[in-house]
């Protein structure tokens, strides 16, 4: 059973992804992105990482996608162009590609980081033992997690820097 719904998690949160990034309307990739989330939140939960899902739900999913929908509403944004070929967003996305591979193939040399958890206490019993965790196991999905959400923003920045210079009224 954990299997099948890890495979529907992870199905969902891969489909959700795809949708944030090829929507042509925004709030219609800002809740991609809110479904992303909750994929990713019940994904933790799978991983026994509670704490992880509920501040996943209740910041990210609940204030900053909120925040995201506000301002998409506020520009009254409508449908996008179509995508074009640059060089210097080529460049861009070849160079951030780059990183995120290096990062992982560092991760996956290095291993965790730290001789193991301090003896004699369980995994879930101190704020230390839980922040060894944090940086240790569910480090790389935490940092995903911020990749994640720092690109939505600076689509969010890129996509109302659009309207402004279009709009000189504004």
């Amino acid at each position: 059973m954990e299997q099948i719904a890890f495979i529907f998690l992870s199905a969902l949160t891969l489909a959700c992804a795809l949708g944030v990034v090829l929507a042509k309307n925004a709030v219609n990739g800002a809740m991609c992105l809110l479904l992303c989330l909750a994929g990713i939140a019940g994904l933790f939960v799978q991983l026994h990482a509670y704490l992880l899902a509920f501040i996943l739900v209740l910041v990210y999913a609940g204030a900053v996608v909120a925040l995201f929908l506000f301002i998409i509403m506020l520009l009254d944004m409508q449908g996008g162009q179509a995508w074009r070929f640059r060089p210097a967003q080529a460049l861009a996305g070849f160079a951030a590609a780059a990183l995120l591979v290096t990062g992982l193939d560092l991760i996956a040399i290095r291993g965790r980081l730290g001789g193991g958890p301090p003896v004699g206490q369980g995994a879930g019993s101190s704020l230390k033992l839980y922040a060894y965790q944090l940086f240790t196991a569910y480090l790389l999905p935490v940092q995903v997690m911020g990749f994640l959400l720092l690109v939505a923003m600076l689509g969010i920045i890129l996509i109302s820097r659009r309207i402004s210079e279009a709009d000189p009224s504004k």
